[in-house]
């Protein structure tokens, strides 16, 4: 199976919103407005559906918001779908969606992160469609750290064409902006300093692979499930291995430990050359840290691992594509994750 990649978004192209798992509060329409407006800005339709209520943990019914997902996935006309964020149990949507048609549309771009990982991760492991673990909807309208880059610069990214992010040295360290008394904010408060940490001992980091990865919390049950048979697909989509990147969103420690060892044990990271951590505020254990957890489960890879980076729930986004080829070079110097659509 070779990666598939949608086609580069030009202006006038169709987006698509709609929210897979949850929906939007009445008091973040304001937000939403704004967002949507930002990618308006940059020369693209858009295309809102019917399940955005934020009434409940979910904006509809499973079968609803399936449909939906797969009408716009399969709408030719529609080039990215992007949800306002992501929730809690988008998992029940993967028994509904119709995975042979999916792998017979053209390809589509699926852009978020969190809840959000737990259809993406599946549609690249299944239709070998590359998808876009970065900002959601709701984040868009945030100004670009310089180094990183936004899902709009990704999805319109030539194909083959490499580009590279570094990290801006600079994070979130607590809490959220209150889109509902602003929700108009465009400047990321990244009020802490830090880069990426080397978890796994000193020296130079310089690897290659196929990125695959996501959250924890949702990714770690759907092991034992054939929705994260990442063994099959690196054995056929990845033969130089994989940059496997994972992140904690709220768990303890000890909770993303006992997570990342089942995983581990189920083969998720069996063809990882290195693995990349994202930056979290999950608390650490009484006697465990987030990166203890980290290095007691993933130890036994032998493999480079790297924490810090900003692929989490910690601002800002470093946006990774789900089946890109990605190097990694991390040095006392140097740190940077570069893509190829390839």
């Amino acid at each position: 199976m070779s990666v598939r990649y949608p086609r580069p978004l030009r202006p006038g192209d169709r987006v698509g919103i709609t929210s897979p798992s949850s929906g939007v509060q009445k008091e973040f329409r304001g937000r939403l407005d704004v967002a949507i407006g930002a990618v308006w800005a940059r020369g693209y339709e858009v295309v809102v559906g019917q399940c955005m209520d934020g009434s409940g943990h979910v904006s509809a019914p499973a079968a609803a918001r399936a449909r939906e997902l797969m009408a716009m996935l399969t709408d030719p006309g529609i080039r990215a779908v992007v949800p306002p964020w992501g929730g809690e149990t988008a998992i029940d949507l993967l028994p509904l969606l119709d995975w042979d048609r999916l792998r017979a549309a053209e390809p589509t771009w699926l852009v978020g992160f969190s809840d959000i990982s737990t259809l993406m991760t599946p549609l690249t492991l299944l239709t070998g469609t590359a998808t876009l673990h970065g900002n959601n909807l709701m984040d868009t309208p945030y100004r670009v750290p310089e180094g990183l880059l936004s899902w709009l610069d990704v999805v319109a990214a030539p194909q083959g064409g490499p580009f590279a992010q570094t990290p801006p040295g600079r994070h979130r360290s607590t809490g959220w902006d209150d889109f509902r008394a602003h929700p108009d904010v465009r400047d990321l408060t990244l009020d802490a300093t830090g880069g990426w940490t080397r978890l796994d001992g000193d020296g130079d980091v310089d690897v290659e692979g196929r990125l695959i990865g996501g959250c924890i919390e949702t990714l770690a049950n759907l092991e034992g499930t054939p929705y994260l048979d990442v063994a099959s697909f690196a054995r056929s989509a990845a033969p130089e291995g994989l940059l496997v990147y994972v992140e904690a969103a709220e768990d303890n420690a000890f909770t993303i430990c006992r997570n990342l060892h089942g995983m581990r044990l189920a083969g998720f990271f069996d063809a990882a050359n290195a693995v990349l951590v994202g930056r979290t505020k999950a608390p650490d254990g009484r006697t465990l840290t987030q990166y203890e957890a980290v290095m007691d489960a993933l130890g036994p890879l032998d493999v480079p691992v790297i924490a810090d980076v900003e692929c989490g729930h910690v601002p800002p986004y470093l946006p990774i594509v789900n089946g890109a080829h990605g190097r990694v070079v991390h040095t006392a110097a140097r740190s940077e994750l570069i893509q190829t659509l390839d």
